[in-house]
Protein backbone atom coordinates (compact mmCIF):
# COMPACT_ATOMS: atom_id res chain seq x y z
CA UNK A 1 0.00 0.00 0.00
CA UNK A 2 1.65 3.22 -1.13
CA UNK A 3 2.45 6.14 1.16
CA UNK A 4 0.54 4.82 4.17
CA UNK A 5 3.06 6.47 6.50
CA UNK A 6 1.91 9.90 5.27
CA UNK A 7 -1.73 9.25 6.22
CA UNK A 8 -3.04 8.73 9.76
CA UNK A 9 -4.75 5.47 10.69
CA UNK A 10 -8.03 7.37 11.09
CA UNK A 11 -7.60 8.79 7.59
CA UNK A 12 -6.93 5.34 6.15
CA UNK A 13 -10.00 3.90 7.92
CA UNK A 14 -12.22 6.73 6.67
CA UNK A 15 -10.98 6.65 3.07
CA UNK A 16 -11.20 2.84 2.98
CA UNK A 17 -14.80 2.94 4.26
CA UNK A 18 -15.82 5.60 1.71
CA UNK A 19 -14.22 3.67 -1.16
CA UNK A 20 -15.88 0.43 0.00
CA UNK A 21 -19.30 2.12 0.21
CA UNK A 22 -18.93 3.49 -3.33
CA UNK A 23 -18.02 0.01 -4.58
CA UNK A 24 -21.06 -1.42 -2.76
CA UNK A 25 -23.42 0.99 -4.53
CA UNK A 26 -22.01 -0.02 -7.91
CA UNK A 27 -21.81 -3.78 -7.40
CA UNK A 28 -24.79 -4.65 -5.17
CA UNK A 29 -26.93 -5.88 -8.13
CA UNK A 30 -24.25 -8.47 -8.87
CA UNK A 31 -24.05 -9.42 -5.21
CA UNK A 32 -27.85 -9.79 -5.00
CA UNK A 33 -27.75 -12.10 -8.02
CA UNK A 34 -24.90 -14.05 -6.43
CA UNK A 35 -26.85 -14.54 -3.17
CA UNK A 36 -29.98 -15.69 -5.04
CA UNK A 37 -27.92 -18.23 -6.98
CA UNK A 38 -26.21 -19.47 -3.84
CA UNK A 39 -29.52 -19.91 -2.00
CA UNK A 40 -31.15 -21.72 -4.91
CA UNK A 41 -31.40 -25.45 -4.31
CA UNK A 42 -31.34 -27.10 -7.70
CA UNK A 43 -31.81 -30.61 -6.31
CA UNK A 44 -35.17 -29.59 -4.82
CA UNK A 45 -36.31 -27.20 -7.55
CA UNK A 46 -35.46 -29.02 -10.75
CA UNK A 47 -33.47 -26.88 -13.12
CA UNK A 48 -33.73 -23.83 -10.85
CA UNK A 49 -35.38 -20.46 -11.36
CA UNK A 50 -32.15 -18.53 -11.82
CA UNK A 51 -29.58 -19.35 -14.47
CA UNK A 52 -26.27 -17.55 -14.67
CA UNK A 53 -25.27 -14.16 -13.33
CA UNK A 54 -26.77 -11.97 -16.04
CA UNK A 55 -29.83 -14.21 -16.33
CA UNK A 56 -30.48 -13.83 -12.61
CA UNK A 57 -30.09 -10.05 -12.79
CA UNK A 58 -32.59 -9.94 -15.67
CA UNK A 59 -35.08 -12.23 -13.86
CA UNK A 60 -35.01 -10.17 -10.66
CA UNK A 61 -35.42 -6.89 -12.56
CA UNK A 62 -38.28 -8.28 -14.67
CA UNK A 63 -40.25 -9.94 -11.85
CA UNK A 64 -39.54 -7.61 -8.90
CA UNK A 65 -38.50 -4.33 -10.47
CA UNK A 66 -35.10 -2.77 -11.09
CA UNK A 67 -34.77 -1.44 -7.54
CA UNK A 68 -34.97 -5.00 -6.17
CA UNK A 69 -31.38 -5.44 -7.34
CA UNK A 70 -30.38 -2.96 -4.63
CA UNK A 71 -32.14 -4.82 -1.81
CA UNK A 72 -29.92 -4.75 1.25
CA UNK A 73 -28.16 -1.52 0.29
CA UNK A 74 -28.53 0.04 3.77
CA UNK A 75 -26.99 -2.88 5.72
CA UNK A 76 -24.56 -3.23 2.81
CA UNK A 77 -23.31 0.31 3.47
CA UNK A 78 -23.24 -0.41 7.21
CA UNK A 79 -21.13 -3.47 6.45
CA UNK A 80 -18.69 -1.61 4.26
CA UNK A 81 -18.23 1.20 6.78
CA UNK A 82 -17.20 -1.38 9.39
CA UNK A 83 -15.67 -4.22 7.40
CA UNK A 84 -14.32 -2.25 4.45
CA UNK A 85 -12.77 0.36 6.68
CA UNK A 86 -11.19 -2.00 9.20
CA UNK A 87 -9.88 -4.70 6.87
CA UNK A 88 -7.93 -2.23 4.75
CA UNK A 89 -7.24 0.42 7.38
CA UNK A 90 -5.72 -2.04 9.87
CA UNK A 91 -3.70 -4.00 7.31
CA UNK A 92 -0.55 -1.85 7.28
CA UNK A 93 -0.42 -1.29 11.09
CA UNK A 94 -0.90 -5.03 11.76
CA UNK A 95 1.70 -5.94 9.14
CA UNK A 96 4.20 -3.54 10.71
CA UNK A 97 3.40 -4.89 14.20
CA UNK A 98 4.03 -8.47 13.08
CA UNK A 99 7.31 -7.50 11.46
CA UNK A 100 8.53 -5.80 14.66
CA UNK A 101 7.23 -8.42 17.08
CA UNK A 102 8.27 -11.60 15.28
CA UNK A 103 11.39 -10.33 13.51
CA UNK A 104 10.15 -11.16 10.04
CA UNK A 105 10.55 -9.07 6.92
CA UNK A 106 7.86 -6.44 6.50
CA UNK A 107 7.65 -7.32 2.80
CA UNK A 108 7.57 -11.11 3.18
CA UNK A 109 4.58 -13.00 1.79
CA UNK A 110 4.02 -14.70 5.16
CA UNK A 111 3.71 -11.34 6.92
CA UNK A 112 1.25 -10.04 4.32
CA UNK A 113 -0.94 -13.16 4.42
CA UNK A 114 -1.02 -13.37 8.21
CA UNK A 115 -1.73 -9.65 8.61
CA UNK A 116 -4.60 -9.87 6.11
CA UNK A 117 -6.01 -12.96 7.85
CA UNK A 118 -6.04 -11.15 11.19
CA UNK A 119 -7.59 -7.92 9.90
CA UNK A 120 -10.20 -9.79 7.85
CA UNK A 121 -11.26 -11.89 10.85
CA UNK A 122 -11.48 -8.88 13.21
CA UNK A 123 -13.40 -6.77 10.71
CA UNK A 124 -16.05 -9.33 9.83
CA UNK A 125 -16.54 -10.43 13.45
CA UNK A 126 -17.69 -6.87 14.17
CA UNK A 127 -19.63 -6.53 10.90
CA UNK A 128 -21.45 -9.90 10.95
CA UNK A 129 -24.87 -8.45 11.99
CA UNK A 130 -24.82 -6.13 8.98
CA UNK A 131 -23.89 -9.02 6.69
CA UNK A 132 -26.72 -11.14 8.10
CA UNK A 133 -29.35 -8.44 7.53
CA UNK A 134 -28.01 -7.75 4.05
CA UNK A 135 -28.34 -11.41 3.03
CA UNK A 136 -31.81 -11.71 4.61
CA UNK A 137 -33.07 -8.69 2.64
CA UNK A 138 -31.45 -9.90 -0.59
CA UNK A 139 -33.10 -13.31 -0.16
CA UNK A 140 -36.60 -11.83 0.06
CA UNK A 141 -38.38 -12.21 -3.24
CA UNK A 142 -36.95 -15.55 -4.24
CA UNK A 143 -39.45 -18.36 -4.72
CA UNK A 144 -40.98 -19.46 -1.43
CA UNK A 145 -39.48 -16.64 0.64
CA UNK A 146 -42.14 -14.32 2.16
CA UNK A 147 -41.39 -10.70 3.02
CA UNK A 148 -40.41 -10.56 6.69
CA UNK A 149 -38.82 -7.16 7.15
CA UNK A 150 -39.77 -3.55 6.41
CA UNK A 151 -36.25 -2.38 5.77
CA UNK A 152 -32.83 -2.71 7.38
CA UNK A 153 -33.52 -1.22 10.80
CA UNK A 154 -36.73 -3.23 11.14
CA UNK A 155 -34.72 -6.35 10.26
CA UNK A 156 -32.17 -5.68 13.02
CA UNK A 157 -34.99 -5.14 15.52
CA UNK A 158 -37.08 -8.13 14.38
CA UNK A 159 -34.17 -10.56 14.42
CA UNK A 160 -33.19 -9.55 17.96
CA UNK A 161 -36.82 -9.65 19.16
CA UNK A 162 -37.72 -12.99 17.57
CA UNK A 163 -34.42 -14.86 17.58
CA UNK A 164 -32.33 -13.19 20.28
CA UNK A 165 -29.27 -10.94 20.17
CA UNK A 166 -26.93 -13.85 19.41
CA UNK A 167 -28.86 -14.51 16.18
CA UNK A 168 -27.18 -11.44 14.66
CA UNK A 169 -24.00 -13.51 14.62
CA UNK A 170 -25.58 -16.43 12.74
CA UNK A 171 -23.05 -17.82 10.27
CA UNK A 172 -20.13 -16.18 12.08
CA UNK A 173 -17.81 -19.20 11.64
CA UNK A 174 -18.05 -19.51 7.84
CA UNK A 175 -18.20 -15.72 7.57
CA UNK A 176 -14.92 -15.30 9.46
CA UNK A 177 -13.38 -18.12 7.43
CA UNK A 178 -14.65 -16.66 4.17
CA UNK A 179 -13.58 -13.09 4.81
CA UNK A 180 -10.26 -13.94 6.43
CA UNK A 181 -9.39 -16.18 3.47
CA UNK A 182 -10.55 -13.69 0.84
CA UNK A 183 -8.93 -10.76 2.64
CA UNK A 184 -5.65 -12.64 2.90
CA UNK A 185 -5.77 -13.76 -0.71
CA UNK A 186 -6.80 -10.32 -1.95
CA UNK A 187 -4.65 -7.93 0.07
CA UNK A 188 -1.55 -10.12 0.28
CA UNK A 189 -1.62 -11.06 -3.40
CA UNK A 190 -2.31 -7.44 -4.40
CA UNK A 191 0.59 -6.22 -2.29
CA UNK A 192 2.90 -8.94 -3.62
CA UNK A 193 1.80 -8.65 -7.25
CA UNK A 194 2.33 -4.90 -7.18
CA UNK A 195 5.90 -5.39 -5.96
CA UNK A 196 6.56 -7.94 -8.73
CA UNK A 197 5.06 -5.68 -11.41
CA UNK A 198 7.12 -2.70 -10.25
CA UNK A 199 10.29 -4.73 -10.83
CA UNK A 200 9.36 -5.27 -14.49
CA UNK A 201 10.89 -2.92 -17.08
CA UNK A 202 8.68 0.05 -17.96
CA UNK A 203 6.35 -0.20 -14.95
CA UNK A 204 6.09 2.52 -12.31
CA UNK A 205 3.67 3.18 -9.43
CA UNK A 206 0.76 4.27 -11.66
CA UNK A 207 -2.95 3.56 -11.96
CA UNK A 208 -2.21 0.84 -14.55
CA UNK A 209 0.07 -0.99 -12.12
CA UNK A 210 -2.57 -0.87 -9.37
CA UNK A 211 -5.26 -2.00 -11.82
CA UNK A 212 -3.28 -5.04 -13.00
CA UNK A 213 -2.40 -6.00 -9.42
CA UNK A 214 -6.04 -5.53 -8.36
CA UNK A 215 -7.38 -7.72 -11.17
CA UNK A 216 -4.93 -10.48 -10.33
CA UNK A 217 -5.69 -10.26 -6.63
CA UNK A 218 -9.45 -10.30 -7.24
CA UNK A 219 -9.26 -13.41 -9.43
CA UNK A 220 -7.10 -15.20 -6.88
CA UNK A 221 -9.38 -14.26 -3.97
CA UNK A 222 -12.53 -15.41 -5.80
CA UNK A 223 -11.03 -18.74 -6.77
CA UNK A 224 -10.14 -19.52 -3.16
CA UNK A 225 -13.11 -18.02 -1.32
CA UNK A 226 -16.15 -18.96 -3.38
CA UNK A 227 -17.02 -22.33 -1.72
CA UNK A 228 -16.90 -20.78 1.77
CA UNK A 229 -19.00 -17.87 0.50
CA UNK A 230 -21.73 -20.29 -0.58
CA UNK A 231 -21.86 -21.83 2.91
CA UNK A 232 -21.93 -18.39 4.55
CA UNK A 233 -24.85 -17.16 2.41
CA UNK A 234 -26.80 -20.38 2.93
CA UNK A 235 -26.49 -20.24 6.72
CA UNK A 236 -27.50 -16.59 6.86
CA UNK A 237 -30.35 -16.89 4.37
CA UNK A 238 -31.83 -20.22 5.43
CA UNK A 239 -32.38 -21.41 9.02
CA UNK A 240 -32.59 -25.13 8.16
CA UNK A 241 -28.91 -25.78 8.84
CA UNK A 242 -27.80 -26.85 12.32
CA UNK A 243 -24.23 -25.58 12.04
CA UNK A 244 -21.43 -24.84 9.60
CA UNK A 245 -20.51 -28.47 8.96
CA UNK A 246 -24.15 -29.46 8.43
CA UNK A 247 -24.49 -26.70 5.86
CA UNK A 248 -21.21 -27.65 4.16
CA UNK A 249 -22.01 -31.34 3.78
CA UNK A 250 -25.65 -30.83 2.80
CA UNK A 251 -24.59 -28.35 0.15
CA UNK A 252 -21.85 -30.68 -1.05
CA UNK A 253 -24.37 -33.51 -1.20
CA UNK A 254 -26.62 -31.43 -3.45
CA UNK A 255 -23.68 -30.87 -5.83
CA UNK A 256 -23.72 -27.15 -5.26
CA UNK A 257 -20.38 -26.49 -3.54
CA UNK A 258 -18.47 -25.16 -6.48
CA UNK A 259 -17.86 -21.72 -7.95
CA UNK A 260 -21.45 -20.67 -8.66
CA UNK A 261 -20.69 -17.03 -9.34
CA UNK A 262 -17.20 -15.62 -9.45
CA UNK A 263 -16.92 -11.93 -10.27
CA UNK A 264 -19.13 -10.32 -7.56
CA UNK A 265 -17.08 -11.61 -4.61
CA UNK A 266 -13.92 -9.62 -5.19
CA UNK A 267 -15.80 -6.30 -5.00
CA UNK A 268 -15.95 -6.56 -1.19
Amino acid sequence: MAMTSEISIAGILASSAIAACFAELCTLPLDTAKVRLQLQKRAAEGSGKYRGLLGTVATIAREEGLLALWKGIIPGLHRQCIYGGLRIGLYEPVKAFLARSYYVEDGSLFTKVFAALVTGAIAIALANPTDLVKVRLQAEGKAGTPRRYDGAFNAYYTIVKQEGLAALWTGIVPNIARNAIINAAELASYDHLKEIILKLPGFTDTVLTHLIAGLGAGFFAVSIGSPVDVVKSRMMGDSVYRNTFDCFFRTLKDHLLFIRVSSPIFFD
